[in-house]
C-alpha cells in the first residue's frame, strides 16, 4: 500500500495553514515596530498588528488547536475498543455536518438494542459451551480427592478441593460483576493453594473498619479484579524474596468510591519499570503490545485495569506504587455500587 504523504490529511494543511499565518504575523508585527522605531509609521501600527496576532493565536488555539487535539483524543480511544457516550461526543470537534451524522448513526448501531441482545446472546452461548469441558475437570477432581482421601493424604485431598472451587469460580461462574465477598473468598482459595507451596513463608492479612464490613462485602467489583494481583504479588514480588511474604489487602469506603489496596513487601521494582507499567495501565496507545508480552505470567494487571474502564469508565482503575527492595502497593479504585438499581443506572454491563 502507497504511503499517504503527511499534506494528504486536511488536519495537517489546517495546521500548515495555521503556523504559516503564525508567523506571517509575527513578522508583520515585528517589521512595524522597526518602522515605528525609525519614525516612518506612528506606534499605533505596531500596537494594531500586534492586538491581531494574539487575537488570532488565541482564536487558533482555542477554536483550532484545542478541539482537534481533544478530538484526536478521543478517536484513538474509540480505537482502543471503548465506546464513547453522550457526553464525550458532544466533546468531539467535527469536521462537517455530514460527520456529525456519521457519528451518531455509529451511536446508534453501536446502543442498539438489537447488538445489545445479540452480545448478550453469543456470550449466553458461549457461557454454556465452555461448561461442557469444566464438568469433566471438576469429575475427574472430585475422583483424585475421593482416592487420597482413601490412602489418607488429607493435605493433597484439601489441595485438590481447593482447585476444584476455585476453577468453579473463574471458569463456571460468568457474571461480570461479584460481591467483595465472593472475589475475596476466591482470593483465600487461591492463597490456600499457593501455601501447599510456600508454606508458613507466606502470610495473608486483609483489612477494613468493622464499622463499614457489610457495605464493602456487599459491593460490587468486576469478577477476577483481585486474585490476578494476589498473584502478580506473590510470583513477580514474593518469590524472587529471601524470608517471610507478608500480602496485605486493605479496603477502605468513601462517599462514592471503594478503594481497595493490594500490597506486599517483596523485592518490588525500580522506578522504570514503575513509570512504564503506570504508562500502560493510563493506556497510552501501546496497552495491547504489553499485555501480550506479559501473557505467560497469568492475567496481566493491563487486563484488570482495562476491565474496570470498560465497565466503570476511566475515572475508575489503577494505580501501583514501589521501591526497589520495599515491596508494592497496588491501589485499585472502583465506585460504590450495591443494587440492581445502581447498576442500572450506571449503565454498568
Amino acid at each position: 500500500m502507497k504511503k499517504l504523504s503527511r499534506l494528504h490529511y486536511i488536519s495537517n494543511r489546517v495546521l500548515l495553514m495555521g503556523g504559516i499565518g503564525f508567523i506571517f504575523l509575527l513578522i508583520q508585527s515585528f517589521v512595524s515596530l522597526f518602522f515605528c522605531f525609525h519614525g516612518n509609521v506612528g506606534f499605533w501600527l505596531f500596537i494594531l498588528y500586534f492586538l491581531l496576532f494574539l487575537g488570532w493565536s488565541a482564536a487558533f488555539l482555542f477554536w483550532i488547536i484545542h478541539p482537534y487535539f481533544r478530538t484526536e483524543q478521543l478517536t484513538r480511544r474509540f480505537l482502543d475498543g471503548y465506546i464513547l457516550d453522550r457526553k464525550q461526543n458532544v466533546q468531539m470537534a467535527l469536521l462537517t455536518p455530514s460527520s456529525k451524522e456519521q457519528w451518531e448513526a455509529v451511536e446508534r448501531v453501536l446502543h442498539s438494542p438489537q447488538l445489545m441482545e445479540l452480545n448478550k446472546r453469543q456470550a449466553q452461548y458461549l457461557a454454556l459451551q465452555n461448561q461442557i469441558n469444566p464438568h469433566f475437570l471438576y469429575n475427574t477432581l472430585e475422583s483424585i480427592r475421593g482416592e487420597a482421601l482413601i490412602a489418607g493424604l488429607d493435605s493433597v485431598a484439601d489441595m485438590t478441593e481447593a482447585l476444584a472451587k476455585f476453577f468453579r469460580y473463574t471458569i463456571t461462574k460468568v457474571e461480570n460483576l461479584v460481591s467483595v465477598e465472593e472475589e475475596l473468598d476466591n482470593c483465600e482459595t487461591y492463597f490456600r493453594i499457593q501455601q501447599y507451596r510456600f508454606g508458613d513463608r507466606l502470610k495473608l492479612h486483609v483489612e477494613y473498619e468493622e464499622e463499614d464490613y457489610e457495605e464493602i462485602m456487599s459491593c460490587q467489583i468486576p469478577k477476577l479484579t483481585l486474585q490476578p494481583i494476589l498473584e502478580n504479588s506473590i510470583i513477580h514480588g514474593i518469590e524472587p524474596k529471601v524470608g517471610v511474604g507478608n500480602l496485605k489487602i486493605r479496603f477502605e469506603r468513601t462517599e462514592s468510591r471503594l478503594i481497595i489496596w493490594i500490597s506486599d513487601n517483596g523485592v518490588g521494582m525500580d522506578d522504570e519499570v514503575l513509570a512504564k507499567l503506570n504508562r500502560h495501565l493510563g493506556r497510552d496507545g501501546k496497552t495491547l503490545e504489553y499485555r501480550r508480552q506479559e501473557e505467560r505470567g497469568g492475567i496481566a494487571l493491563v487486563n484488570v485495569n482495562n476491565r474496570i474502564h470498560l465497565i466503570f469508565g476511566e475515572e475508575y482503575g489503577m494505580h501501583v506504587y514501589s521501591m526497589t527492595g520495599a515491596g508494592t502497593d497496588v491501589e485499585i479504585t472502583l465506585p460504590i455500587t450495591v443494587t440492581e438499581e445502581e447498576i442500572r443506572e450506571k449503565g454498568i454491563l
